[in-house]
């Protein structure tokens, strides 16, 4: 086999490949053997019918389509490997002779990793996140966990009226234009008021009724909806309400701290609610940082992304999406129907994530080369030892599991984790809010005084303002 590069255009190369005659004519006697039952010819027993004379039937291509996938298998990875490119891009395969008895010569045209410029990297300036735990948060997960705690009680009183929040215990019969529909009938089914968990306005058309009423409720399907045949119908539901039930939420006292807590009064309980709030924000800041100081060091660089390369990613997203829906259950076909999007629309939806991913990948690989990011034995040995507790197996197991590819995938991501911190650790981060006050309190010598805190435009602009007008 023998491989020639060719160079081109934005990030692009094309590889020539020549496999010998010989190989080309196994790989179609094998494409025979594969395939020789399908062939009845009179005069021979079916599996039975020479090669030589299912060619001069069908002509000499015949095997040639499956004896060419046979030989990209094995050659075009050879020649990747041999060409020495980076492919990030699956191959547009073309032929360019094949015909028995001759060398066969195909072309792969693939796009290879592109350079990137880096630009600052180390001291970038974003926005600090904001963990400081407000008594209106307290408040609210405080409620939270009240309603957790709510009992329903079932309602004995006839003249009780359904309200927001109720449960309601109903039988359902829709039907559109008179004719019923599947999947609009239902028994004792429990509906919270509220919940919006039917379609259009249904449960709102329940509160204000009793126990034992019967109810028309007239709806209009949404569109785009499940059931095609159903999109923008409306719809006539007969329901009938056979119980309701409150939800009664406990006091906010001693007694509901020391029933669902370790403490005894709620002033302790909500001082405890709130650092754990301020462990869980400050946990989502320090991400939310990282996020901002790579997003700055990205856009900081420059990187032209090949069209092939992001076309490979999002098929690579579809992919994974497919997986994920399968295991609920679910087809692609009909995520995209709920969508109300072809499979093109979708792909294109896309592709500024899978440009992102690409283009960030790419600036953290050229800061760990630029900074001779490596990872060491212990850093990886690490690493294998927590997923062995993870996995409750020994790390020797672990290690016989992984395989050398997935240790290299180890090495990389560790080296990926090592460039961030530094950038992050070397980022200059702004607290927005005591900046914002800053500027506001303090009046500017001149109109056009720089503020030297870096803030949003618009706060900018305020501090500036309201320099200028206590000079007045």
């Amino acid at each position: 086999m023998s491989v020639k590069v060719e160079n081109l255009e934005k990030s692009m190369a094309k590889i020539t490949v020549e496999v010998s005659a010989g190989e080309l004519d196994n790989a179609i006697g094998i494409a025979y053997n594969r395939n020789k039952g399908r062939f009845n010819i009179p005069g021979f027993r079916k599996g039975k019918v020479p090669q030589a004379m299912i060619e001069k039937m069908y002509g000499p291509q015949v095997f040639y389509e499956e004896a060419l996938n046979t030989i990209l298998d094995y050659s075009y990875p050879d020649a990747v490997k041999e060409s020495g490119l980076d492919v990030v891009s699956r191959p547009e395969i073309e032929v360019v002779t094949i015909e028995k008895g001759k060398p066969l010569v195909y072309t792969a045209t693939v796009a290879v990793k592109p350079p990137v410029e880096l630009g600052q990297y180390k001291g970038v300036s974003v926005p600090k996140a904001d963990a400081s735990v407000s008594a209106k948060e307290v408040d609210a997960e405080l409620t939270r966990i009240q309603d957790q705690n709510a009992r329903m009680v079932t309602i004995e009183d006839p003249e009780y009226v359904i309200k927001n929040g109720d449960i309601v215990n109903i039988d359902f019969d829709g039907s559109v234009d008179g004719v019923p529909f599947e999947g609009g009938k239902g028994e004792n089914y429990p509906l919270t008021i509220g919940s919006h968990s039917f379609i259009d306005n249904f449960e709102d058309q329940l509160i204000g009724h009793k126990s034992g009423d019967q109810v028309d409720v007239n709806v209009t399907f949404p569109t785009p909806y499940t059931a095609k045949e159903l999109e923008g119908k409306a719809a006539l539901f007969k329901v009938v309400i056979h119980e309701i039930k409150e939800k009664q939420l406990p006091e906010l006292d001693d007694d509901f701290a020391s029933e669902v807590s370790e403490f005894e009064t709620l002033k302790e309980y909500k001082a405890s609610i709130k650092n754990d709030l301020k462990l869980r924000k400050e946990k989502s800041a320090a991400q939310e940082n990282e996020n901002n100081v790579v997003k700055a060091v990205v856009e900081n660089a420059k990187v032209e992304i090949p069209a092939a390369m992001l076309e490979t990613n999002v098929e690579n997203m579809i992919n994974d999406y497919e997986r994920s829906m399968s295991q609920q259950g679910l087809k692609l076909e009909q995520y995209l129907s709920y969508l109300g999007q072809s499979l093109d629309e979708f792909k294109k939806s896309l592709e500024p994530q899978a440009e992102e991913n690409i283009k960030t990948q790419l600036v953290i690989e050229a800061i760990i080369k630029a900074e001779n990011i490596t990872a060491s034995d212990e850093a990886v040995e690490e690493r294998i030892k927590a997923m062995a507790e993870q996995y409750k197996m020994e790390v020797e197991k672990v290690k016989e599991l992984l395989g050398e590819n997935s240790l290299e995938e180890i090495r990389r991501d560790i080296c990926a984790h090592e460039a961030v911190d530094l950038c992050v650790a070397e980022a200059t981060l702004t607290d927005t809010k005591k900046a914002s006050k800053k500027a506001k309190e303090e009046p500017a010598e001149g109109a056009d005084a720089d503020v030297e805190v870096k803030v949003e435009k618009t706060e900018k602009k305020t501090a500036r303002k309201s320099a200028a007008k206590k000079e007045e």
